[in-house]
């Protein structure tokens, strides 16, 4: 169906006049009235009175009016979504953990500012929980988050893998070959906050280490922190052992500050996903296609023990 018909049918109810919707169309009123034809035709229905002095459309034109605007509209958002017009101008309200704060956030906001240098972003930093509870009530457009979602109305996507470890201050525990467990267990063990996705899968492995090795639950402790940095400068200063992502203390290992622990089960590793709603506008999906795009140059980069792409 030709929507410059549709456009022109709308146009004359709107005007009620041939001369005026041909002014107003840079046509002739010969031209108007052909297309206008050509649509009855395409339709098998008149849409105007034609036996009537005054203009009127028939009840089937006013009928079909509304279905004509709303197609005409489609159009026109189509060919404004089509020439990016749109990518280049909004408000990004942007949620991420801190995970991604200290890994390739400032990557993600050089490529944002570079592609798109009109875009305003206003950032926001949460635990996952929150940032999908925010995303859901519509006051953040992008979030990027541990783990995905299930609800039908947020699209999703896995971008990263950060593979966590056991880590703790050099000499911290002299004798890792035997009984390490056991003297783990003796310690604050420090990773991110209560109700996250690693504090839960924490707390399953302390429960399975002291159940083998018989310790009492009740005597383990599980400090959360939503802050990586306060994690990292804890395990410096030797209040506990860390389950937390190598990558976040690589340099701490490589100068000999901090050692990773050979201690059974590993935690699993922390996915990072990226969610929005299916009816963001479209700077948000160009948004997340730049997010896609940063993470993935910050991964290739990157030893594969540290961050891996997904």
């Amino acid at each position: 169906m030709n929507t410059r018909f549709l456009e022109t049918f709308v146009t004359l109810a709107k005007l009620r006049s041939f001369r005026a919707t041909a002014a107003a169309l840079h046509a002739t009123p010969a031209a108007i009235s052909q297309r206008l034809k050509a649509l009855e035709e395409e339709l098998n229905t008149a849409l105007v009175d034609r036996d009537s002095r005054e203009f009127r459309l028939t009840p089937n034109g006013e009928y079909l009016l509304g279905y004509a605007k709303a197609v005409v509209e489609a159009a026109r958002r189509l060919q404004t979504a089509a020439s990016g017009e749109s990518l280049l101008r909004g408000r990004l309200r942007l949620g991420v953990i801190e995970t991604v704060v200290h890994s390739w956030l400032p990557h993600y906001l050089r490529r944002l500012a570079s592609d798109y240098p009109t875009l305003e972003v206003e950032l926001t930093v949460d635990v996952s929980v929150q940032l999908q509870r925010r995303l859901v009530a519509d006051e953040l457009d992008l979030i990027i988050r541990v783990e995905g979602s299930d609800d039908s109305s947020v699209v999703c996507d896995a971008l990263a893998n950060y593979p966590v470890h056991w880590v703790a201050r050099t000499g911290m525990f002299p004798n890792t070959r035997s009984g390490l467990a056991k003297q783990v267990l003796q310690h604050p063990i420090l990773t991110y906050g209560r109700g996250t996705a690693p504090h839960r899968a924490l707390e399953d492995i302390v429960a399975k280490l002291a159940g083998v090795h018989g310790v009492p639950l009740s005597e383990t402790r599980i400090t959360g922190s939503p802050s990586i940095a306060v994690i990292v400068q804890l395990v410096r200063d030797g209040f506990g052992v860390a389950a937390i992502p190598r990558l976040f203390v690589d340099d701490l290992i490589a100068n000999g500050e901090v050692v990773e622990l050979p201690l059974q089960p590993a935690p699993p590793s922390i996915v990072v996903s990226m969610s929005r709603r299916a009816d963001a506008p479209l700077f948000v999906h160009g948004a997340a296609t730049a997010a896609r795009t940063a993470c993935a140059e910050y991964c290739r980069k990157s030893d594969r023990r540290l961050v891996e792409l997904l």
